[in-house]
This record gives structure tokens, C-alpha cells and sequence, in this order.
């Protein structure tokens, strides 16, 4: 008999920790990087974390959204609103984390007063990191915009542009990659930790800590208040992920809580 219960309370503690195994979607830097720092933290609170690191901006959330994946760590607030709107779903943001500024850079030119007539510049092809690619270059006198509130603006929203920038939209992940095809691109963080850039000495523009584009942990309405869900919350908020992320990114990653 004692046999046979010690084999149901194992069975039993298995099915526990099998419950609390959350499965989380990332970009390698530094979303993934910040997982795996709290996953001995997280597994002494019996949770098993598995990261799972994506190069894209949309399988993470379709992945959440279909339920193959719980939650997934990689994008801001304004890009899920959009995304939300433009595929009909409906996740939701758990908890913000930090900051990655978006910042300008070029391999040609050391200022951006000496971009020439004409210079082919990228941006992001997502709404929501393309207007704010258009909101950096107007905060940096190149262009100006119809209006400048508005995070969704697009090239055609241009109302001056008086060096004549020939302004194209391109894939995030790909543009580190054409850095030194055109004269200057417009690179998200992650991206950029990514290609080797030090957004703090490399970029020549570079959002403040001001900016609203707060990274955030995402996942569904039916597991966003599960109890291994707000674990991980837990631990994403503590003083040792915040030195963690200020000793490791030198602030080109800032902490937002």
C-alpha cells in the first residue's frame, strides 16, 4: 500500500509540474536573453520555462493566438493593438518590461547633416514601427509630418521633405542586413543588438526614455492571470532582471518598471 501511494504522489507531483510548464515565444536579444536569466529563479517557484526564439514579428503572436505557444515576449503595445485589429485576435498585454529605443544608423555617414539629396533610408514595414521610424526622422528635422501624433503615419504622410529621402519599407529583421546598401536605416533594438550595433555609440538618432513603445509580455485572455503566468511576472519584475538588463545592454535596453 505504501507503494502504491508513494507512486500516486509521484504521478501527482508530475502532473503538478507538468501544469506549470509555460512555453514562451521571443526575439533572440534580448527578449530570449531575459527569459533564460529568470529560468532557474522560475524553476525553483515550479515553473518550467521553455523559450521558444522566433526572427519575426507575426508567428509569435498567431503561435499565442492558436494556442501552441502561452505567451510570447517580443513586441510593444501599439504593434499588438494593430495587430490585434488587422487579424481579428484578441491577446492581451500582461506586464511591461523594458524599453528598446529605436535608433538611426548608417555605415556611410557619421551625422545625419550629412545624408545627401536623395538618400535612400529604410524603415520598418509594420505600421506601428514604421510611423515611429517617421516620428524619429521628424524629430530629427529631415521630414515633417501631417501630424505628429500620429503613430501609424506612413510615407504618405509625408507634408515636407526637404532633402528629397527616398524612404522604403522593408522587413525589421531584414534591415540590419542592407545597412550598408543604403545610406541610412532604421533599425529596431533587438535587431540591431543582434548585428553587433551598440545602439548607445552607434546610432546617430536615437529615441529617448520617454518613448511609449514599452515592451511587453503577451498571451490570451483564458491564461493571462494563470498562476504560473503572474510567476513569471513576478520574476520579470525583479531588482536582479532590472541590474541584469542595465549591466548587460549598457542602455541600449532600458528598464520600464
Amino acid at each position: 500500500m505504501k507503494k502504491l501511494l508513494a507512486a500516486f504522489a509521484a504521478v501527482a507531483a508530475f502532473s503538478a509540474q507538468a501544469a506549470d510548464t509555460l512555453t514562451v515565444a521571443a526575439t533572440a536579444v534580448p527578449h530570449a536573453e531575459i527569459l533564460e536569466f529568470v529560468k532557474p529563479g522560475l524553476a525553483k517557484e515550479g515553473v518550467e520555462l521553455k523559450v521558444k526564439v522566433f526572427t519575426d514579428y507575426v508567428q509569435p503572436n498567431v503561435q499565442v493566438a492558436e494556442k501552441h505557444l502561452d505567451a510570447n515576449f517580443f513586441q510593444h503595445q501599439p504593434y499588438l493593438d494593430e495587430f490585434n485589429k488587422g487579424k481579428g485576435t484578441n491577446l492581451v498585454s500582461v506586464a511591461g518590461v523594458h524599453l528598446e529605443p529605436l535608433g538611426a544608423y548608417s555605415s556611410k555617414f557619421k551625422k545625419l547633416d550629412d545624408l545627401p539629396q536623395g538618400a535612400n533610408v529604410v524603415i520598418p514595414n509594420d505600421a506601428t514601427n514604421g510611423g515611429r521610424a517617421l516620428l524619429l526622422l521628424e524629430k530629427a528635422g529631415l521630414i515633417k509630418l501631417k501630424d505628429a501624433k500620429n503613430i501609424l503615419s506612413t510615407p504618405k504622410d509625408i507634408a515636407e521633405n526637404p532633402k528629397g529621402l527616398k524612404i522604403r519599407e522593408l522587413e525589421a529583421a531584414t534591415l540590419p542586413r542592407v545597412l550598408t546598401q543604403v545610406d541610412l536605416a532604421l533599425i529596431n533594438t533587438n535587431y540591431a543588438l543582434e548585428a553587433k550595433l551598440d545602439p548607445a555609440k552607434d546610432a546617430l538618432i536615437i529615441e529617448g526614455s520617454d518613448s511609449p513603445y514599452v515592451n511587453i509580455l503577451v498571451a490570451r485572455p483564458d491564461n493571462k492571470d494563470s498562476a504560473a503566468m503572474q510567476k513569471l511576472v513576478a520574476a520579470l519584475h525583479t531588482p536582479e532582471v532590472k541590474a541584469f538588463i542595465l549591466e548587460k545592454y549598457k542602455g541600449a535596453v532600458v528598464p520600464a518598471f
